[in-house]
């Protein structure tokens, strides 16, 4: 079994999420089908909260990796907040039940309209990103009465190690205030009607599997936190973002209770021990937390060979876009020697893959689990070649439960509207 998949095992030949027999849930809701493990997900999350316990903290669950409102309804149950990126993320929270009062509102383009339904609800902060949505949100706010909580997202140009695509907090990025510019956009902000200075954030990129790019961020903020308060601004929080990675393959990401203690440790040796610190974890939430479920359509031997299967790229672009890769194990094992096979979709593109050189045993009729699908699967799911987007499922308490059900061909196009002839 893939490392990091510690909701599933084998009972005998069968796949099984939380003693839930995978194959069994193929058959009652069909595929291609995610199924989320609610107790992976809770695990994660007080992983952290005890890291965390004793010190004054907000932790915010990052939903742009998965945003389902069952998803969402778990962690909003258990305390958590939730780090927006949209006013659609916003009422999603709000759907659920999530307190307002517990969100951050983080990404370079907000809108007024955004904003304007933000300051409504009263979210906790706005990390912006810019001095020009610094000068809008201040309109903004005045001209409806309300006052906006800011933090300044900083980048402070440190290579986390990631992929390119998901590298936030270098300084050709296209995120945050330049480390230099900072102190003058923190006066600005200062200065501006309807702001309320209140933090400073960072974040510096994805699927990061080690503590040294924290503390090398971390150390570049507090050296900007110290200049920003001996100009006789406040800050009362200081928040380090998301990104910590898990294991997809051999990667060895830290357990997030001793990643936040050494946070904690250097905050404490910086002297800034008494800070609030705000964390925005979501891949680590969620990304172990599920697989994909997908029936083998045919298998065409050749000089390769491709096992084409009913999920594609539009149901989980992640190893497209990113050449990531994730485990593929079948539901039930075969008695048979396995072959190589290159994973492949439907979709008209030949970056339609699941997995490349894949050892497998497999027939058509099969089906295949893609591990490690709980983040950024669904949430970057598409209707790509007019495919209906796939159903998803939440095991908890050894019960499964259907949380999306499957589109059909006619929601693709309810809300299209053909012209007058």
């Amino acid at each position: 079994m893939t490392p990091g998949a510690a909701c599933l095992s084998r009972q005998g030949r069968d796949l099984v999420m939380d003693g839930v027999s995978l194959k069994a849930l193929a058959a009652q809701y069909g595929t291609p089908l995610y199924v989320y493990s609610q107790q992976a997900m809770q695990t994660a999350l007080r992983s952290y909260q005890q890291g965390l316990s004793g010190r004054s903290h907000l932790l915010c669950y990052a939903m742009k990796a998965n945003s389902s409102l069952a998803v969402l309804q778990t962690f909003a149950q258990a305390g958590c907040g939730f780090d927006i990126v949209s006013v659609g993320e916003l009422e999603r929270v709000l759907a659920v039940g999530g307190d307002p009062a517990k969100v951050v509102f983080s990404g370079v383009g907000k809108t007024r309209a955004e904003m304007r339904r933000a300051l409504a609800v009263g979210v906790s902060c706005f990390n912006v990103e810019s001095e020009g949505e610094l000068e809008v949100l201040s309109q903004v706010a005045v001209d409806s009465g309300h006052t906006a909580r800011v933090s300044l997202r900083v980048n402070p140009d440190v290579d986390a190690g990631t992929h390119p695509y998901i590298s936030t907090g270098l300084k050709d990025n296209k995120f945050g205030i330049a480390h230099d510019q900072a102190l003058r956009v923190y006066q600005k902000a200062a200065s501006l009607p309807g702001l309320q200075v209140t933090g400073i954030d960072c974040h510096i990129g994805s699927q990061i599997v080690e503590v040294s790019p924290y503390l090398d961020a971390l150390d570049r903020l507090l050296e900007l936190v110290e200049a920003v308060e001996t100009s006789g601004i406040a800050l009362d929080h200081l928040d380090l973002g998301g990104g910590l990675g898990i294991t997809y393959t051999d990667e060895s990401p830290p357990e997030p209770c001793d990643f936040v203690k050494q946070l904690l440790r250097r905050l404490d040796e910086r002297g800034h021990g008494h800070r609030k610190l705000y964390l925005e974890p979501g891949r680590s939430l969620v990304g172990n937390a599920g697989v994909l479920i997908t029936e083998v359509l045919y298998l065409k031997p050749g000089p390769k060979n491709f096992c084409i299967v009913d999920a594609a790229m539009n149901d989980l672009v992640r190893p497209a876009m990113y050449e990531a890769w994730m485990g593929i194990e079948p539901c039930v094992q075969r008695d048979a020697p396995p072959q190589v096979w290159d994973v492949v979709g439907p979709v008209c593109e030949s970056g339609d893959w699941l997995g490349r050189s894949r050892a497998l045993a497999v027939e058509a009729g099969d089906h295949l689990a893609v591990l490690s699908a709980g983040a950024y699967g669904m949430a970057m799911a598409s209707n790509y070649n007019s495919r209906p987007r796939a159903a998803e499922v939440m095991i908890h308490d050894g019960q499964a439960t259907l949380i999306r059900e499957r589109e059909t061909t006619a929601d693709l196009f309810a809300l299209e509207r053909m012209m007058a002839r």
